[in-house]
């Protein structure tokens, strides 16, 4: 009998070319699963084949617990229970008690090569999968096998891979034979064993494809910097040329268009804009959104947004259908772009230089000419005013030096009665409340201000409540209420 184990554990490794301690494993838990049978279903059966002489054992053991986590007595044994067989055992250990083999020939032959049989599968699967991986094949191709409830089963050499519904192109016809190109999204490790989740959607996708059609980028002299992708539709790529001497967009626009067609071909004719990168922000944005033409564009770091002017003929390019040149660009660049017409950015210009020159009329009891002085001097807030340095509003010509201390003691009085009327205002406010992230004295006083005192008084509100409460802009808005509930689902 173990030269028989020895013969089948040699020809299996040698006909599906795995090693032959897969193999042994496989039949060592077709051996346990067979003895498992005849003493229980929910016993610890173990086999041990010796890999030399094909000799077997079989044991069962249980895991010390203390007496209270007792739940299955077949695999499990308390302290207490424990200790009577040895003495000097300790919780996590084993107790193990051997077992009368199987014999090999009355467990069933067709059983025992069913489970080794899958289990070689599995183990034949993962290393084809780990060689594919070693090879960082990400753009893979082959052909379509069958449909299954709109996912497509393709063929990639001796793997199946599925194409699910979702990472699909849009409105793309795939049919049973069709050989197609997609990037290698994910692996889902299922019980069924590894699986490639391909995509034709992502962005990545289209970047596989411009590094498969132009060879400069594998030389290092082309690079692409960023994707951004309406799958079917249009797409936008960034390149930069790490070669002065090479053109980024004709590189890969290819002679006569001949690249960017074949790269269409595999997206269904999607449109790709392919744009120079810059390190500027500004200009990178200004590039992204082509063909509209930038009037102007003013960047506000803290938010990391950009609002963004263009004449009136160009504001419908500017944005794109649906939105889509827009939103693509933002996507690309990863800032926020507000896009307006040049009248747009007058009107909303003058609302906010009124808005900020009757809070200076206001807060430091100044007429209108001050105020406007102030603001065409660039101050946009008290903080500004009370502690900018001297010499630099001293520069200003039309005020004298007694005029500009007046401003900055009656700016720095406002903001020292403003922080202690927030100080007094946060006493009411819980810890909870005051330590969430993305939270400020400011913004806590105007919560407390309306009642909302704790954590679970800000996770009770809606967005749009939150928004008109507080005046904070809806995304801040989303991300505090995230984050004020987070802790109703930990628990």
């Amino acid at each position: 009998m173990s030269r028989e184990i020895l013969l089948l554990v040699d020809a299996l490794a040698r006909e599906k070319n795995v090693a032959k301690d897969i193999v042994f494993a496989a039949l060592e838990s077709a051996l346990a699963s067979a003895t498992k049978k005849r003493v229980h279903d929910d016993a610890d059966v173990h086999v041990i084949i010796n890999r030399e002489t094909g000799d077997y054992e079989s044991f069962r053991r249980w895991i010390v617990l203390p007496d209270e986590e007792v739940t299955n007595d077949e695999a499990q044994m308390g302290l207490i229970d424990a200790r009577d067989i040895c003495a000097d055992i300790e919780i996590g250990e084993y107790i193990e008690e051997g077992l009368e083999p199987v014999d090999f020939g009355r467990i069933g032959a067709q059983a025992a090569k069913q489970v080794i049989l899958q289990r070689i599968r599995d183990a034949e699967r993962e290393q084809v999968l780990n060689d594919f991986l070693e090879r960082e094949e990400f753009l893979v191709s082959g052909a379509i096998k069958r449909i299954e409830r709109g996912n497509a089963i393709i063929e990639v050499g001796r793997m199946e891979a599925v194409l699910p519904r979702d990472q699909q192109i849009p409105r793309e016809n795939l049919r049973v034979g069709d050989r197609v190109k997609a990037y290698l999204l994910k692996i889902d490790r299922g019980v069924r064993g590894p699986q490639l989740i391909l995509s034709r959607t992502a962005p990545e996708f289209l970047v596989k494809l411009f590094e498969l059609e132009v060879p400069e980028i594998e030389d290092g002299l082309l690079e692409i910097k960023g994707c951004a992708r309406d799958p079917g539709l249009r797409a936008k790529i960034a390149v930069k040329a790490n070669d002065q001497r090479i053109d980024p967009i004709g590189t890969c626009v290819g002679l006569r268009g001949s690249r960017v067609t074949a790269v269409r071909g595999e997206v269904s004719n999607e449109q790709v804009d392919i744009i120079v990168w810059a390190p500027d922000p500004a200009q990178f944005v200004i590039a992204a959104l082509q063909p509209a033409e930038v009037v102007s564009i003013v960047v506000d770091e803290e938010a990391h947004a950009m609002d963004v002017v263009v004449d009136e003929d160009n504001l419908a390019i500017s944005i794109g259908r649906n939105g889509q040149n827009v939103k693509l660009a933002s996507e690309l660049t990863g800032w926020t772009i507000n896009l307006m017409s040049e009248q747009e950015s007058a009107t909303r210009a003058e609302h906010e230089r009124g808005a900020l020159r009757d809070l200076f009329m206001a807060k430091l009891d100044v007429d209108e000419d001050v105020a406007n002085i102030l603001i065409d001097e660039g101050f946009s807030s008290l903080e500004e005013i009370a502690y900018v340095p001297l010499a630099e509003m001293l520069g200003i010509e039309d005020f004298d030096e007694a005029t500009v201390n007046e401003l900055r003691n009656r700016a720095r009085d406002v903001l020292l009665t403003e922080a202690i009327v927030t100080e007094e205002t946060l006493e009411g406010a819980a810890d909870d409340l005051l330590d969430l992230d993305g939270m400020d004295k400011a913004l806590a006083a105007r919560l407390v201000d309306q009642g909302i005192r704790t954590r679970d008084d800000l996770a009770d509100l809606a967005v749009d409540e939150l928004v008109d409460i507080t005046a904070i802009d809806e995304e801040r808005a989303k991300a505090l209420i995230s984050v004020a509930r987070a802790h109703w689902f930990e628990e």
